[in-house]
């Protein structure tokens, strides 16, 4: 079902052009043979150029969307075509448009409690990967620890920086990253935490977790699956993560895990 964050029926499509690699990426993957995203980008050159210079290992696969579609458009069958292209992104406009709308979202005001109560930041070198607009960052550094933000969309390391100057927080820092490729050194953290980010690639996240987290500490993960045996359950649990159930508002009950890492000497 799609989400009904942010209103698109009057944003402008050129908004696109914050998206970030790794949000074309999936379009190249997963859209294809979307004709509504190749009647967008036929009657926006600007964006196409945008899409295949970011991503130039898809360039063709976005040249020959647009080259599918015939040049006699309506002004009716373009706009129709952008506002479902933006609504089917609607989380992404919501972090290039306003990122504070996602601060009020009702799923966003479960108790600190739910975090706090589950590990001990006070004094912990804390990564926060997917940071977002840093629902957990900002819990962990109102606990008194340094934290790092890691967040591969720019907007959202912008409002990150902004909310934590306004807050005044001294000891938070932003870097753009992904879950798959952590940007810091083996043993760099004491903690790290992730908020429904986790499960695309799990491998290769619970690795890079693994890597940049010390021997005993804490991998802490929120990933907003629902209270269910699904496959990251299973794949968690079947890594020895400790895992709870709480509600998130307007959402349900939900599993956040817990693991103390043990990494054995060579």
């Amino acid at each position: 079902m799609p989400l009904n964050w942010i209103d698109v029926q009057n944003l402008d499509f050129y908004h696109l052009l914050f998206l970030e690699r790794h949000h074309l990426m999936w379009f190249a993957k997963s859209h294809s043979k979307d004709k509504v995203l190749a009647i967008a980008l036929k009657a926006h050159p600007e964006v196409l150029w945008y899409f295949k210079r970011l991503l130039p290992e898809a360039a063709e696969v976005f040249e020959n969307m647009a080259g599918s579609v015939s040049p006699d458009l309506s002004g009716e069958e373009i706009r129709r075509a952008e506002i479902e292209v933006m609504r089917s992104i609607n989380d992404w406009m919501v972090y290039v448009v306003d990122p504070a709308i996602y601060d009020r979202l009702e799923f966003t005001r479960w108790d600190d409690s739910e975090l706090t109560d589950f590990v001990d930041f006070s004094g912990r070198r804390v990564v926060d990967i997917g940071a977002g607009t840093g629902r957990l960052s900002f819990v962990a550094a109102s606990r008194g620890a340094t934290v790092y933000a890691v967040e591969p969309v720019r907007t959202l390391r912008d409002y990150l920086k902004r909310k934590a100057e306004t807050i005044g927080y001294k000891r938070f820092y932003v870097v753009d990253g992904l879950i798959e490729e952590i940007p810091f050194e083996d043993d760099f953290a004491d903690i790290v935490i992730s908020g429904h980010v986790f499960g695309d690639f799990p491998d290769r996240e619970y690795g890079e977790m693994v890597r940049v987290v010390r021997n005993g500490g804490d991998i802490v993960l929120f990933p907003g699956n629902n209270d269910t045996d699904n496959e990251i359950h299973d794949f968690l649990a079947g890594k020895g993560f400790g895992w709870g159930r709480f509600e998130e508002p307007g959402t349900g009950f939900v599993r956040k895990y817990r693991l103390k890492v043990e990494k054995r000497s060579l």
